[in-house]
């Protein structure tokens, strides 16, 4: 691992990739650079090309580090409903928590493998305790994603109110909207 003789000690991805989240939660991943993110790590710019082959090889890192800080809930025995709630929740406040970075893994999709994130897992497992179909369970997700997505676009544009209760309330009446629909699998 190379060390910089600017600070000293050798960088990691995962300092890497946390700083590149930061700088995007900052100024966006357009406002990203890998001179701006060498600068805040101390290091020459050409330092992170041993690490990170080019700028979408770190965004695909961040994206792989925000993926695994998102909160998903355990398996614990609880009713499917309120897993799938805890993790619409985990969702939707990461989404809010890094509203830049989730804008453009939604543009650029090929950022992110879905299907292998701890999320879709976690997603699939809840879907398969409702009762969902094997074979309806890729479907089903992607369409709840696209619903919660669109959800989320129209808060974070303005197309619905800021208000924090308002917020909840809002997320509250489409996570009942998506439980119930679920329900029906198993009717």
């Amino acid at each position: 691992m190379a060390v910089s003789a600017r600070r000293g000690t050798p960088l990691t991805l995962e300092e890497i990739g946390s700083t590149a989240a930061r700088l995007i939660d900052e100024g966006g991943v357009e406002g990203l650079s890998m001179r701006k993110l060498a600068t805040e790590l101390d290091v020459n710019p050409m330092s992170l090309y041993h690490h990170v082959e080019n700028k979408e090889a770190l965004l695909k890192l961040v994206c792989a580090i925000a993926a695994k800080r998102m909160l998903v809930p355990p398996d614990d025995g609880a009713p499917w409903q309120d897993q799938l709630k805890a993790l619409a929740l985990a969702y939707h406040r990461h989404a809010r928590e890094h509203p830049a970075l989730w804008g453009y893994v939604h543009t650029h999709p090929q950022l992110v493998a879905d299907h292998q994130m701890a999320i879709w897992q976690t997603l699939y497992r809840i879907l398969r305790l409702a009762g969902v179909p094997e074979p309806e369970l890729r479907r089903t997700s992607e369409i709840l994603n696209a619903f919660v997505a669109g959800f989320i676009v129209a808060e974070t544009q303005g197309h619905m109110s800021d208000d924090p209760e308002e917020i909840s309330h809002n997320f509250d009446t489409a996570v009942h909207l998506i439980i119930n629909g679920i329900a029906s699998f198993s009717s």
